[in-house]
């Protein structure tokens, strides 16, 4: 950790080896208006190491820290008298993604949340934690902008078809399913209320689980876990006489960049939590 010297803004990334958290971690140090403060993983094999060294990336005095709660406390303490407020980017786990994103807010730092996996219950209750606190949090299932223009044709397309599947596919290594991105497809898609797929014959599954799993709307959504992929996402729309499919491909992680870093500079503007990229670019 180091206080920067410049009026840019201090990030904070939490799982800052892994394959999202090193993308963030060189998208940052090579950004001209923001500055890594903190790199936290819990891979202890390398707690005390210089980031770029380790991920041979841009030269950068940060060192690897196991603590989060360390880490978000000092910088806490550093930036408490700045105007510019310090930024969490979280690619971790499921399993630890609320605990990470309630402990920022508390230290007063904005969450900006790559990891998917929050449940409902989760999510309203850091909505509610962060407008009590005052602080701006970033909740994005998927920082693609080609994500969210599907997302945003997927909604407006709902309003003409009755029949919709939702099929997404991810590497072997995603610990959740179906994944973040997908249920906030589902969740844009049903704001235009009505009963999808609707039954003309008693359907019956002789291997339980073919048709994916059914949420209370009826859209079916099915999960696919391959090495080999690494995200990936269908929307089919069919009617009498035709079929209207939307697809988006994600062939590189650098795709996600140009939303991270827009979200970083963004969040600091709000004081509520924020639920989706498109709530933010557009």
């Amino acid at each position: 950790m180091i206080k920067n010297s410049k009026k840019t803004i201090p990030v904070l990334v939490s799982g800052a080896l892994g394959r999202m958290g090193s993308e963030v971690v060189n998208s940052v140090l090579n950004s001209s208006d923001c500055e890594l403060v903190a790199a936290i993983d819990t891979n202890k094999k390398n707690n005390g190491e210089n980031i770029s060294q380790l991920l041979n990336l841009k030269k950068s005095e940060i060192i690897v820290s196991n603590d989060l709660e360390g880490s978000l406390c000092s910088i806490s303490q550093d930036y408490r008298n700045e105007k510019i407020k310090p930024v969490l980017v979280d690619f971790t786990h499921p399993d630890s993604v609320y605990e990470n994103t309630r402990s920022a807010i508390a230290y007063g730092i904005s969450p900006v949340v790559g990891t998917t996996g929050l449940s409902p219950s989760q999510i309203s209750d850091l909505a509610n934690f962060a407008q009590k606190a005052n602080i701006g949090c970033a909740i994005i299932p998927n920082f693609s902008v080609g994500m969210v223009l599907l997302q945003q044709a997927a909604s407006v397309a709902a309003k003409f078809y009755d029949n919709i599947e939702l099929i997404e596919m991810h590497h072997n290594q995603k610990a959740d399913s179906p994944s973040g991105t997908c249920i906030k497809t589902a969740e844009m898609i049903e704001e235009y209320p009505k009963k999808y797929n609707q039954s003309l014959v008693k359907e019956s599954e002789t291997l339980k689980g073919v048709r994916g799993g059914i949420r209370d709307s009826g859209l079916n959504i099915h999960s696919i876990r391959l090495p080999g992929l690494l995200a990936h996402q269908v929307v089919i729309m069919g009617s009498p006489g035709e079929t209207y499919t939307i697809k988006h491909d994600t062939i590189d992680r650098k795709a996600y960049m140009p939303g991270v870093l827009q979200a970083i500079r963004k969040i600091g503007k709000f004081n509520s939590l924020i639920y989706g990229l498109e709530k933010l670019i557009f």
